[in-house]
C-alpha cells in the first residue's frame, strides 16, 4: 500500500490538511500514471516521488503534469481538473496596464536574466511566505534554459529588474511556471510581451496551471482536463530551441 501523507492541494491553500493515497513513482525513470487518474481530493494529485531533473520535467510537462510541493513535503506531481489556461487572442489588459504599455521607462528583454527571474519568483512575499520553487527545482529549470527549452521574460525600469516570468514551450503550448512583480503591473507587462511573441510564433495556448484572480483578470479561463489534454497531442512536435530569442522585440504589444 502507498504511504499516507498529509498536505494541502495547491488550489485550496488554507483548506486544512487531509490524508491521501497516491501512486509512488520509481526514481530511475519518469513513468507517470495517465493524468486522468489524478485524485479528486486533493484536486489533481497524480503521483508522489520521482526526481526533479530536466528529463523528468520535460516528460511531465509534455503530458500536462507539473510538480508542486514545499521543501518539507515529498515530491508531488499534479494534473488538476479544471485547468487554468490563456488563449493568446483572449488576453486582455486593464486600463492601468495599457498605460504601462505606453510607458517608455519600462524595457523588456527575453532570456537575458533567467536565473535572476526564477530567484525573484522564489523569493518570499508578505502574501506568500513560503515557496514551492526549491533549490533543486531552480537548478533543473536553469539547466532547461541552457538546453534551450526554458525561457524567461524580464521587465526593467531604470536599470532594475522589476518583473518577469518563466516557463517552457512544449510544441505549440507554452507552459507558464511563475511570475513576479516588484512594481505595479510588471508581471502583466511581461505576460503582454510574451503573448505578442507567442502569437507571432503560432502558439495556440498558454498553460497557467492553477487559477488566480490576477491571471483571470488578464484573460485566463478554466477548461476541463479532458479538453486541455486533447490540445496537447498536436503540440508534441519538436520546436526550435530559440522559441523565444534573446532580442528585445521591436514593437510593443497591441492593446486589447
Amino acid at each position: 500500500m502507498n504511504p499516507v501523507y498529509r498536505l494541502q492541494s495547491p488550489s485550496s491553500e488554507g483548506a486544512g490538511e487531509r490524508p491521501l493515497y497516491s501512486p509512488t513513482l520509481r526514481c530511475w525513470q519518469p513513468d507517470f500514471p495517465p493524468p486522468r487518474e489524478a485524485l479528486s481530493a486533493p484536486e489533481g494529485l497524480l503521483a508522489i516521488g520521482g526526481q526533479i531533473t530536466p528529463e523528468w520535467l520535460l516528460h511531465a510537462y509534455a503530458q500536462g503534469i507539473f510538480p508542486w510541493s514545499h521543501a518539507d513535503e515529498p515530491l508531488l506531481w499534479w494534473s488538476p481538473d479544471p485547468r487554468c489556461v490563456l488563449f493568446p487572442d483572449h488576453f486582455k489588459a486593464s486600463r492601468s496596464l495599457n498605460k504601462n504599455l505606453d510607458d517608455q521607462s519600462f524595457e523588456i528583454t527575453f532570456n537575458s536574466k533567467f536565473e535572476n527571474v526564477i530567484q525573484e519568483c522564489a523569493a518570499p512575499t508578505p502574501r506568500r511566505p513560503h515557496t514551492w520553487i526549491t533549490t533543486e527545482l531552480m537548478q533543473a529549470w536553469c539547466t532547461l534554459h541552457r538546453q534551450g527549452h526554458a525561457c524567461s521574460v524580464e521587465v526593467w525600469q531604470h536599470g532594475q529588474l522589476v518583473g518577469g516570468l518563466y516557463g517552457m514551450a512544449t510544441g505549440q503550448v507554452y507552459c507558464g511556471e511563475s511570475m513576479f512583480s516588484r512594481v505595479a503591473n510588471a508581471s502583466g507587462l511581461a505576460l503582454a510581451w510574451l503573448v505578442r511573441h507567442l502569437d507571432q510564433q503560432g502558439c495556440t495556448l498558454i498553460d497557467c496551471q492553477l487559477p488566480s484572480a490576477h491571471l483571470q483578470g488578464l484573460g485566463a479561463t478554466l477548461i476541463s482536463r479532458e479538453r486541455f489534454l486533447a490540445l496537447l497531442p498536436g503540440s508534441q512536435r519538436d520546436m526550435p530551441p530559440a522559441y523565444i530569442d534573446r532580442r528585445t522585440p521591436a514593437n510593443r504589444p497591441v492593446k486589447r
